[in-house]
């Protein structure tokens, strides 16, 4: 099998060019016409990621994964976000996917570690889900051009999915190979879930957990009211992609389905609920939702009741209940014993009755809606109490830490700060974590005011939740749209309203102290160059690939020729950190660029940073005397390689 992973990793680049391009619209029709619109797909083994972009363009949530890093990286840049590097042995998820996508990559693993294999797929898939899988037409193993391959045929695939329980219909059936120089038979199977019961109690626990009775649920409507004693970070996380997806985005085009009305009543009960996911409930909220939290005032509050509402085909009331014991925690949704049941209407008029209830009790005095004030209150009275008062409730999220290659990214930019820079460029390859770099960087920078510039609605979600997630007691804001959160301590801006010169002249000079822009290959164009136009003295400026600093480049010369982290796709176990010399007044890019001037020039240092993990058969071009190398320590979990720089030194 080590064979087969070294010919993807070797033959990446050729087997990328003969795939990514095939025709696959027939199979593509046949699987999604069983998925929901919108729904959440898993393309495992995703290769070019020639099927996960097809998915993507129609309008689905789509996570990819591949064994191979190599491929991964090509199919993380064909498809415009991160590819995970993992393989199907480390698939852990549990009744997440509406739909999971396999094509022509199980045929690598070995018939021995098949069942595993598929059932940890099939653990993956929600009730009701679809499993696509394909295998070349055959009934043994072989090896061919340094690739193990295990064929099937219907007798062998039929005997594996006899291990998978809940199997509501297979459906398999033969196909000619795709590409044209191709003569080879394949064997395609299309396997669904039984959907979970219609009606009746949901008892929890491994063998019923509560999460994806929600999960589908919240799909299904377009009105959504949940009332709970308390919320936690644990659990919140666990809801929040499906509850973003059911709110749309704004002005979005793409959004498929009716934007959903969603209301959350939680409570101060106790102490219990976390001021985190109280943060977190603001992101909600900034996206549409409603949320109230209903002070107890030392009474109780013991309601946990999730109500689901949508239309029928004859535009007539739809509608499903969940009343029981689960509140929003990682325990109760998942591997907790709580009995909930559901309630279906048209059938069970009390679900007329608990929706009623909840509108009351949403519109009481008491339920208050949520605001940064009421939380920072919250926090400073709260007093939780010491020992578990329900399954749950004491569940704590332990903070994120960096990885290896962002904490060596850390100290490159602490550096280039100690030396006097106040700008830089920061290029990684796609799924490092250059999000997450920034938001550990604005801490270790103490940042007072933070401002991420993107140009994409989705980037700036994910960079809220990620700096939400390393520091809750930040106030998280949006500038995008017609959202116009200016009084937050960061500030999620797009580019195309912030670049605006009405919505610049809002921010004083130097407002922000520490500055992100996204995608800086971009840079050049004027909304960029505008809504860079804000002073902060100590940014982190940083592109996604496949922007080129080398040179004279546009964004390159923007920062001064400043890069202080570097890692390329291809490129592991390295980090550069190079830059000019500084330069009295060399960042207030506001004035500089409203009165027409460029920026100084000055003379180019290098100092790269070699990894250990490289032996002596790849050295780094010889620094010159003015560029002192640095070695930086191996990553252990990346594979060993060494990055060249050719600086215009």
């Amino acid at each position: 099998m080590s064979d087969t992973y070294s010919y993807y990793e070797s033959n990446a680049r050729q087997f990328f060019d003969a795939t990514v391009a095939v025709e696959m619209g027939e199979l593509h029709e046949r699987f999604l016409a069983l998925i929901p619109a919108g729904g959440y797909l898993l393309d495992a083994g995703c290769g070019s990621g020639r099927d996960a972009r097809v998915f993507l363009g129609r309008g689905y949530r789509v996570s990819a994964f591949d064994a191979s890093p190599a491929l991964a990286r090509l199919a993380s840049e064909h498809l415009g976000q991160p590819v995970v590097v993992r393989r199907f042995a480390e698939v852990e998820e549990e009744g997440l996917y509406d739909g999971i996508w396999a094509c022509a990559s199980l045929l690598h693993v070995a018939p021995d570690e098949m069942p595993d294999m598929l059932a940890r797929l099939w653990r993956a898939l929600k009730p009701g889900g679809v499993f696509y899988c394909s295998f070349k037409l055959g009934q043994g193993e072989r090896e061919q051009q340094g690739r193990h391959f295990t064929d099937a045929d219907e007798a062998r695939l039929g005997a594996w999915l006899e291990t998978l329980d809940a199997v509501a219909d297979i459906q398999l059936w033969r196909s000619a190979d795709r590409r044209p120089e191709r003569s080879e038979q394949w064997l395609n199977g299309l396997i669904r879930r039984a959907a979970a019961p219609v009606a009746g109690l949901v008892t929890g626990g491994e063998g019923d957990p509560f999460l994806p009775h929600l999960c589908a649920a919240i799909h299904s409507a377009t009105e959504i009211d949940m009332a709970v004693a308390f919320v936690k970070n644990t659990g919140l996380r666990l809801l929040l992609p499906d509850l973003l997806t059911a709110l749309g985005r704004a002005g979005e085009s793409d959004c498929s389905g009716a934007t959903a009305r969603v209301r959350i009543l939680t409570s101060d009960y106790l102490d219990i609920t976390d001021p985190d996911a109280l943060r977190r409930l603001m992101l909600l909220q900034e996206q549409g939702a409603q949320v109230r939290v209903y002070e107890t005032g030392g009474s109780s509050f013991h309601l946990k009741a999730y109500l689901f509402a949508g239309q029928d085909g004859n535009g007539q009331l739809r509608g499903q209940a969940f009343i029981g014991s689960s509140n929003i925690s990682r325990q109760a949704l998942t591997d907790g014993l709580e009995w909930n049941y559901r309630i279906d209407y048209p059938g069970d008029a009390g679900f007329l009755e608990a929706r009623s209830r909840f509108e009351e009790l949403f519109a009481q005095p008491r339920a208050k809606p949520l605001s940064h004030a009421w939380i920072d209150d919250y926090e400073a009275r709260r007093i939780p109490p010491p020992r578990a008062v329900a399954p749950g409730s004491q569940e704590v999220e332990s903070p994120p830490l960096p990885t290896e290659v962002q904490v060596e990214a850390l100290k490159a930019l602490a550096r280039t700060r100690e030396n006097g820079f106040r700008r830089g460029l920061v290029v990684l390859a796609t799924g490092l974590g250059k999000t997450w770099l920034a938001a550990f960087d604005a801490v270790q920078a103490d940042a007072r005011r933070v401002l991420f510039v993107a140009h994409r609605e989705e980037i700036l979600d994910q960079a809220a939740e990620t700096f939400l997630r390393i520091r809750p007691s930040w106030r998280i804001g949006f500038y995008r749209g017609q959202q116009r959160d200016s009084q937050a301590d960061v500030l999620c801006a797009s580019i195309q309203t912030l670049g605006r010169a009405e919505h610049l002249e809002r921010f004083a000079p130097q407002h922000f102290n520490y500055l992100v822009i996204d995608e800086f290959h971009h840079a050049a164009a004027p909304t960029y160059r505008r809504g860079a136009d804000l002073s902060p003295p100590a940014p982190a400026l940083r592109p996604g690939l496949p922007a080129r600093p080398d040179g004279d480049s546009g964004p390159y010369r923007l920062l001064g020729h400043s890069l202080a982290v570097r890692r390329q796709p291809g490129v592991r176990n390295s980090l550069v950190s190079r830059h000019r010399e500084p330069t009295a007044g060399a960042f207030p890019l506001l004035r500089d660029l409203r009165r027409g001037r460029g920026l100084p020039g000055d003379s180019l240092a290098q100092r790269p940073f070699r990894s250990r993990a490289a032996g002596p058969q790849a050295r780094h071009p010889q620094p010159r005397p003015a560029c002192p190398e640095q070695v930086a320590p191996a990553c252990p979990e990346q594979d060993p390689g060494l990055l060249r720089v050719d600086p215009p030194c």
